[in-house]
């Protein structure tokens, strides 16, 4: 007769669970939605898409047309250094913009890498998006930073040895096909003169 008891109790038990359960979602849902700041919105998956394809258009319209193709084809941007290295006889140093990655310096002549210079654009238009800029305007703020204040920047970045995050296979192969690219663009600009 225990037995039996204890069965009709825990079949009854699970029947009442069943029935509150809709209505403790809805108070859960009720809670969440109070306690949730003012304006605040629900992900949206697409939201980050839209705001990628917001910056990309604005990193167009601020870079010229070579720096957006360089951009578009190679996922990263070349910027002139305007200072020169004195341990390189004089030379200027060039840097590659990433997004999300450190600033690397290096030299275009000889290829040598200088540094990294880790610098960071966080978004705090909470709560909407992550807790990082889109890549195109991560990449529109360094070079913005870059262009503007080159000293500046370089000296308030945090500076470390090539290969720190940006791993130097890794540059040494985008700085050859950096090299590609503008042989391929130089080919093509020059039949497009003589034609």
């Amino acid at each position: 007769m225990p037995l039996a008891l204890t069965a009709t109790a825990l079949v009854l038990l699970v029947l009442l669970w069943q029935l509150a359960l809709p209505s403790l979602r809805r108070a859960l849902a009720r809670h969440r939605s109070a306690s949730r700041p003012a304006g605040e919105v629900g992900y949206d998956p697409g939201r980050e898409l839209r705001a990628e394809q917001r910056a990309r258009r604005l990193l167009r319209s601020c870079v010229n047309r070579e720096e957006w193709e360089m951009y578009s084809d190679l996922g990263f941007l070349r910027v002139w250094g305007t200072d020169v290295v004195p341990a390189a006889d004089g030379a200027l140093s060039a840097y590659l913009i990433y997004p999300h990655l450190p600033i690397v310096a290096y030299l275009p002549q000889t290829g040598a890498l200088l540094g990294e210079y880790c610098i960071a654009f966080p978004d705090h238009t909470r709560p909407y998006g992550s807790p990082r800029l889109p890549d195109s305007d991560d990449v529109l703020a360094k070079w913005l930073a870059l262009v503007a204040d080159e000293r500046g920047l370089i000296a308030g970045a945090n500076m470390h040895l090539p290969g720190r995050q940006v791993a130097t296979d890794k540059l040494r192969e985008d700085l050859s096909r950096l090299a590609r690219w503008e042989s391929e663009r130089a080919g093509a600009l020059a039949q497009a003169f003589v034609a």
